[in-house]
């Protein structure tokens, strides 16, 4: 083989610089988010009062992810248009390049159609039909409805993100009962301050995408009292899902102290003038964020470990 040839061959089988990888279309399904997905889906799960098969257990976790994924993937797709303008998304593979929209669009479907199906035959159609309701609110009702329209977008939108306990649950039993809902009102609660704060340090991203957040639409005056009173109800839930089936002594304890210092965030968040926040780099509201993202994971945590005691008689308040 001559040297030109060999170079040829060489040059071919390298991928270009804006070939997209596995981890490309991987970032299409959100992972950060999934992560959450599994999560309290697991919770949902092993929360409710009926042993699971390990492997159907495994499956219902599996497919709910995949789920979720789909709804990341088909979010992506509509918003390639904004995902390109704003600072935090940009990098995305849509916006940067890596993957053609209708790729977006062909792998949500895909996803989605067989997370369903598969849910539905792992553990029985109920659950198999909330997480196709579930992914259908997302995409239409959240993304190409919602996002847009409204600044109330991330008020009603979180409930898409706060069915997976909920699926899980009915995924184990078949049926619904009061304690999945305290765990979706729990999520469904900490969303608006969790991505008011965001929006609060991201600045302009939403103003240069024409996303009528709150900060956008109602000011950051307005945004930090949102955040205030929304923690204050957020902790009135918290403190009382205590003394429900999925509450118990190890429970209460990290509901108030979470919520103490969840609170005491968002009085100073409430407090801070624009020009203070822009002094320090919203060190408080970057502050608030993060801690936001440690209080949901605990208090899943906590119901988790609370379900996990129950077979021994140290769970919950029996």
């Amino acid at each position: 083989m001559s040297d030109a040839s060999f170079n040829a061959s060489t040059v071919a089988a390298q991928p270009r610089a804006d070939e997209a990888s596995f981890g490309d279309y991987f970032a299409l399904l959100k992972p950060r988010v999934m992560s959450l997905v599994v999560f309290t889906a697991l919770v949902g799960l092993l929360a409710a009062p009926v042993s699971v098969h390990p492997i159907v257990g495994f499956c219902a976790i599996l497919f709910i992810a995949i789920g979720g994924g789909a709804s990341g993937a088909l979010n992506m797709w509509w918003d390639a248009d904004i995902d390109k303008v704003m600072k935090r998304t940009k990098g995305r593979p849509i916006p940067s390049g890596k993957v053609e929209e209708g790729e977006a669009l062909a792998l949500g479907l895909a996803l989605s159609g067989l997370s369903v199906i598969m849910l539905g035959l792992a553990t029985n159609w109920f659950a198999g039909a909330f997480l196709a309701f579930t992914i259908f609110f997302y995409v239409v009702i959240y993304t190409m409805w919602l996002k847009r329209l409204t600044p109330q977008n991330i008020v009603i939108g979180g409930a898409a993100g706060a069915f997976p306990p909920v699926i899980g649950w009915v995924a184990a039993t078949g049926s619904m009962s009061i304690e999945p809902w305290l765990m979706f009102a729990l999520t469904f609660m900490w969303t608006p301050p969790h991505f008011w704060a965001l929006a609060l340090f991201m600045r302009s991203d939403y103003d240069d995408a024409g996303v009528p957040m709150l900060t956008v639409t109602h000011g950051r005056r307005a945004t930090r009292w949102h955040i205030l009173i929304y923690t204050a109800l957020l902790a009135t839930l918290a403190v009382g899902t205590s003394f429900s089936g999925i509450g118990g002594p190890i429970y209460l304890m990290v509901a108030v102290v979470m919520n103490a210092l969840f609170l005491r965030g968002a009085w100073q968040i409430s407090r801070r003038s624009e020009d203070d926040a822009e002094a320090d780099n919203f060190k408080v509201e970057r502050s608030f964020f993060k801690l936001s993202l440690l209080y949901l994971f605990l208090h899943f945590g906590a119901v988790l470990v609370e379900a996990l005691l129950k077979p021994y008689g140290l769970g919950g308040w029996s």
